[in-house]
Order: C-alpha cells, then sequence, then structure tokens
C-alpha cells in the first residue's frame, strides 16, 4: 500500500478491526519510509448487473441515483438517512443473490416502491408518480384508492 504522504510504497499494518456493518475491514497502517499513520478501509468488490432502461440502454447500477431519488420521494417526511441506506443496502444484496448479469429498470423501481410502501406511503406515492408517470389525475386517484382499500393511509 502506497503512503499518502510521501508516496512510499511500503507500509506495514498496524493494527485490524471489522467495521461496524461486518462488510469491510478497517486498517491502521504505518509508512515504513515516513513513520505516518493511516487508515484505508478493504472491502468486497461487489458485482452488480447492468441496468436496462427504459428506451434499451445499458448501463452501470448507480447506488447514488437510486437513493437520490428515494430521498427525494422522503424529502420532509419522517423517514431517516438510515433507513435509506438500508434500503438501498437490501436492493443491492437482492440483485446480487439475483445472479442476474443485466436487470431492468422497471424491476429495481418495483422493488423499491414496494420497500417504500412498507416504510411510508407518502414517499410510496411520490416515487410511484414519477417511476410510473401517471398519464392523468386519474391514475393517481386510481393508485391512491387502492392503497386505502388495502388499509393503507398510515405512516410509517
Amino acid at each position: 500500500m502506497k503512503c499518502p504522504f510521501c508516496e512510499f510504497a511500503d507500509t506495514k499494518v498496524i493494527d485490524s478491526r471489522l467495521g461496524k456493518e461486518g462488510n469491510n475491514i478497517r486498517r491502521r497502517r504505518e509508512c515504513l519510509d515516513c513513520g505516518r499513520r493511516f487508515t484505508t478501509y478493504e472491502r468486497v468488490e461487489e458485482i452488480l448487473p447492468l441496468v436496462i432502461k427504459k428506451d434499451g440502454r445499458r448501463e452501470a447500477f448507480d447506488r447514488m441515483k437510486i437513493i437520490s431519488g428515494i430521498q427525494r420521494a422522503c424529502e420532509k417526511r419522517p423517514v431517516s438517512v438510515a433507513t435509506v441506506e438500508r434500503l438501498v443496502d437490501r436492493l443491492e444484496i437482492s440483485l446480487q443473490e439475483s445472479g442476474e448479469r443485466e436487470i431492468a429498470s422497471r424491476r429495481i423501481g418495483q422493488e423499491v416502491m414496494e420497500a417504500l410502501h412498507e416504510i411510508d406511503e407518502v414517499a410510496y406515492v411520490r416515487f410511484a408518480s414519477v417511476y410510473r408517470q401517471f398519464k392523468d389525475i386519474n391514475e393517481f386517484m386510481s393508485e391512491l384508492k387502492e392503497i386505502l382499500a388495502r388499509g393503507g393511509g398510515k405512516t410509517a
């Protein structure tokens, strides 16, 4: 590991600890040349499927894009950043475990909507209105009636 201070190519590990979530390792290192210490993190390289967009284009899965969309839907709602992070973590695990090399964006959107429905129904409706691109107010009202029929109308 190259020292970030003097760029010497050899360091020694002083301490290793499992990260908070258990999915990374935190290492304290010391440069064998300048003696300065720094921290590195090791994480398993996760291979996520390519996302097939509505127009047929393929692009890499972008965690921040998903988080941004969910945060917009949750704006001014009692949904914590940690809850959003856990939702996206579960989505990533689900995608990795599927073993698929490509996945349709609509499937990702559907999984996010299902999770939001359990977390906060207002955020769910906001996300669904953008994701499903309701053509008119009648489609939107139909979705709201379905939520109410399922016993919805409450927020988490």
